[in-house]
C-alpha cells in the first residue's frame, strides 16, 4: 500500500508543477492548497530536497520550487525518496537488494520470481514523469 508520506510528497511535486509560475511556493500555502498537515509537510519536504527533487529558498519571498524539470522526476523517484524500496520483498529490489535469510537457492524460488515480475510491471509504471501525471 502506497504510505500517506508517499501520497503526500506526489501530491506536492504535482502541485508544485501545476503553479511553477508562482514558485517559490511556502509549506504553509501547499499545505493548506493540498490539506497536508503543516508538520507532516515540512517533513516530507525535507526528505524531498535531501533528495535534490525539490529546492527551497530561504525569506519572506522564500518557499518551495522543483529542482529539476517534472519530465525528469518519476513517481518512483518519489516513492523511494520517502519509503525507500518499491519491491515487496528484497531479493527483487534494484535499489536495495537484500538476500532472503531463509532461502535457499534464488534462482529456483518461485515466490522470488512472481515478485520479480510484479516488480518490474509495477516500476515500469511508476516511472511515468511528473507531466506524464499531470496529463492523465
Amino acid at each position: 500500500m502506497l504510505s500517506k508520506r508517499a501520497k503526500y510528497a506526489i501530491k506536492t511535486i504535482l502541485f508544485l508543477h501545476e503553479n511553477q509560475q508562482h514558485t517559490p511556493i511556502s509549506a504553509k500555502a501547499i499545505s493548506e492548497a493540498e490539506k497536508i498537515p503543516y508538520k507532516f509537510l515540512e517533513n516530507i519536504l525535507r526528505d524531498l530536497k535531501s533528495h535534490q527533487i525539490v529546492k527551497s529558498l530561504r525569506g519572506a519571498e522564500g518557499g518551495y520550487s522543483l529542482a529539476k524539470e517534472p519530465s525528469q522526476i518519476s513517481v518512483s523517484q518519489i516513492m523511494r525518496a520517502i519509503d525507500g524500496p518499491i519491491a515487496l520483498i528484497p531479493c527483487v529490489s534494484e535499489k536495495f537488494y537484500e538476500p532472503c535469510l531463509e532461502c535457499t537457492d534464488e534462482e529456483t524460488c518461485r515466490i522470488r520470481k512472481l515478485f520479480g515480475i510484479l516488480r518490474n510491471e509495477m516500476v515500469s509504471i511508476l516511472d511515468k514523469s511528473i507531466t506524464d501525471l499531470a496529463s492523465l
